[in-house]
C-alpha cells in the first residue's frame, strides 16, 4: 500500500474516533470552553455542507462524494506517483471526504465540534475531516502553482 493511502486511513481513523468521543461524552449543543472567547469544543450536527448549506440533501452528497473519491483515487494513481506534494494533498482530501461520508451514510448528518471565534466572527463549527479537506485543497493549489512555475523554468 502506498504511503498516501496510509495517511488517508489515519485521517479517517482520527476523524471517526474524535467524532465518536464527542457523541459519547457530550450532549448535543454542549460546549466545553478551551480558550475563553476563542476556542471551544461544541457538540453540533450538520446535515448539509460547509456553513450549513444544502441542508438535508443526502442523495446529492452521496453522489458528489463518490465522484470525488473516484477522481481523487484516479489522480493519486497517476499524478500522485510523480509528485509527493500532490499525493499528500490528495490523501488529505480522500481522508476528509471519506470521514464525512461515513457520517452521512450512518447518521444522515456530520458530527462537528471545533468552534472558533476569530476577531469577533463565530466561525462555523467543523471537524477533523473538514480540516483535512481544506488543508488538502490548499496544498493542491500550492502544488499546482509550484508545478507551473517549474514548467515555465524548464521551458526557458
Amino acid at each position: 500500500m502506498h504511503w498516501y493511502y496510509i495517511i488517508a486511513l489515519i485521517i479517517i481513523g482520527v476523524d471517526q474516533f474524535t467524532k465518536w468521543l464527542v457523541v459519547k461524552n457530550m450532549d448535543l449543543y454542549e460546549q466545553i470552553i478551551i480558550i475563553e472567547n476563542f476556542f471551544s469544543l461544541t457538540s453540533h450536527r450538520n446535515s448539509g455542507a460547509a456553513w450549513g448549506i444544502l441542508q438535508g440533501q443526502m442523495v446529492f452528497f452521496y453522489i458528489v462524494t463518490v465522484i470525488v473519491i473516484i477522481g481523487v483515487i484516479y489522480f493519486m494513481q497517476t499524478l500522485g506517483k510523480e509528485n509527493k506534494l500532490f499525493a499528500l494533498a490528495l490523501s488529505l482530501i480522500l481522508g476528509g471526504a471519506i470521514g464525512n461520508f461515513i457520517d452521512r451514510l450512518l447518521h444522515q448528518e456530520v458530527v462537528d465540534f471545533f468552534d472558533f471565534v476569530i476577531f469577533g466572527y463565530d466561525f462555523p463549527i467543523f471537524n477533523i475531516a473538514d480540516s483535512s479537506l481544506v488543508v488538502g485543497v490548499g496544498i493542491v493549489i500550492l502544488a499546482t502553482i509550484l508545478d507551473e512555475k517549474n514548467k515555465k523554468g524548464q521551458a526557458k
